[in-house]
C-alpha cells in the first residue's frame, strides 16, 4: 500500500514506522524531525525497537505519490490545514484515516472530502516525542477503525488488514463516533489535570482530590455527550477513565508533551467542545470551562 501519514509526531511516527514494514510509508512532519529521519532513520525504542529508513517530508507538495491510504495524525488545530494540503495528492480511490484526538476533526474532514471515503479510528498505544528523529513506544494497546456509515466495508477492512499485518492490533468498530465520544470523555479530564500539575497520568489516582475530581469531571461530560445521542453511564465512564490512567500510569498525556515542547494544545478540541455543545444543550460545565481557562492560560493561547 502506498500510505502518507500527515503529523509525523509521536503517534504518527511510532505507527508509521511500523507500518513500512510491509507498505510504502511517507511521512509528513515538522522541518526539525524530518531532517534527522532523512539524514539517520527514524528510531523507535521501548515497547517496540527498531530502526527504519523512511522518506520523510515538510510538506504534502513534496510526496512523490497518490496514497491508497491518508493518515491523519496531527493536531486538531491543524487539521484543516492539512486536509486543505492534501487534497492536491489524493483521488477518488484515496482513504482518509482520522487517527486523532479531539471531537471536531471529522466535521472539518467532510468540507474537503466525499463522507463515504472518510474513516476514523482511536488508538490507546502510547508514544513520547523524545527528540527528533526518536520516538518512545511507551504503551501497547489496541486500535479501532470504522466508517461514519458503521458499515463493514471493503475499504475498513483493508485498512483494518494493512494494520494488522504490521502488527498493530486493529478491530472494526461498528459505530466510531460513539467510540470517539468515549475517548474524549476519557481525556477530558487525563489530558488538562495532567498538564495543569504536570504530572504522569498514574499521579492521579494517587492523589484523592483529584481521583475526585476525575469522577466529576467524567459525569459533566458525559451529561454533554448524551445531547448528541451517546448515553453513556457516568460511573462506568468513570472506571473506564480510572482504568486508562492505570494502564498508562507511566506516561505523560500528549496534551502536557505539547505545552512542554511550546506547542498549542487541543484543549478546544476536547474540552472546548463539550463546553461548547453544553452551552448549546442549556448544560452547566463550570469543570470543563475552569479546564479551559487553566490550560489556556498555562500554554500563553488566547480564550
Amino acid at each position: 500500500m502506498n500510505i502518507v501519514i500527515f503529523g509525523a509526531g509521536a503517534i504518527g511516527s511510532l505507527f508509521g514506522a511500523i507500518l513500512s514494514k510491509k507498505n510504502n510509508v511517507i511521512l509528513v512532519g515538522r522541518k526539525d524531525h524530518v531532517k534527522i529521519i532523512n539524514q539517520n532513520g527514524l528510531k523507535i525504542y521501548g515497547k517496540t525497537n527498531l530502526k527504519v529508513k523512511i522518506k520523510a517530508v515538510e510538506s504534502a507538495k513534496k510526496v512523490t505519490f497518490t496514497p491508497n491510504i491518508l493518515i491523519l495524525t496531527v493536531k486538531s488545530y491543524d487539521t484543516e490545514n492539512a486536509i486543505k494540503q492534501a487534497v492536491d495528492i489524493i483521488d477518488n480511490k484515496t482513504v482518509v484515516l482520522s487517527l486523532q484526538n479531539g471531537l471536531d476533526n471529522i466535521d472539518v474532514l467532510k468540507k474537503y472530502v466525499d463522507c463515504e471515503k472518510i474513516f476514523a479510528g482511536v488508538t490507546t498505544h502510547g508514544a513520547y516525542f523524545k527528540k527528533p528523529g526518536v520516538i518512545q513506544h511507551t504503551g501497547f494497546g489496541d486500535t479501532i477503525i470504522g466508517g461514519l456509515n458503521r458499515k463493514k466495508t471493503s475499504q475498513v477492512t483493508s485498512i483494518i488488514d494493512v494494520f494488522n499485518k504490521t502488527n498493530i492490533k486493529t478491530n472494526f468498530s461498528p459505530n466510531i463516533m460513539r467510540d470517539i465520544w468515549v475517548k474524549a470523555i476519557v481525556n477530558s479530564s487525563i489530558n488538562p489535570l495532567t498538564t495543569i500539575f504536570e504530572c504522569k497520568n498514574g499521579y492521579l489516582t494517587k492523589n484523592p482530590v483529584l481521583t475526585g475530581v476525575v469522577e466529576k469531571i467524567c459525569n459533566e461530560s458525559c451529561a454533554v455527550a448524551k445531547t448528541q445521542g451517546f448515553s453513556f453511564s457516568s460511573q462506568e465512564m468513570f472506571e473506564k477513565t480510572m482504568d486508562v490512567i492505570r494502564s498508562t500510569s507511566d506516561n505523560y498525556s500528549s496534551m502536557l508533551q505539547s505545552i512542554k515542547r511550546g506547542k498549542k494544545s487541543e484543549i478546544d478540541s476536547i474540552n472546548g467542545i463539550i463546553v461548547k455543545i453544553g452551552g448549546k444543550f442549556k448544560i452547566d460545565t463550570p469543570l470543563n470551562k475552569t479546564l479551559v481557562l487553566l490550560v489556556s492560560r498555562q500554554s500563553g493561547e488566547s480564550i
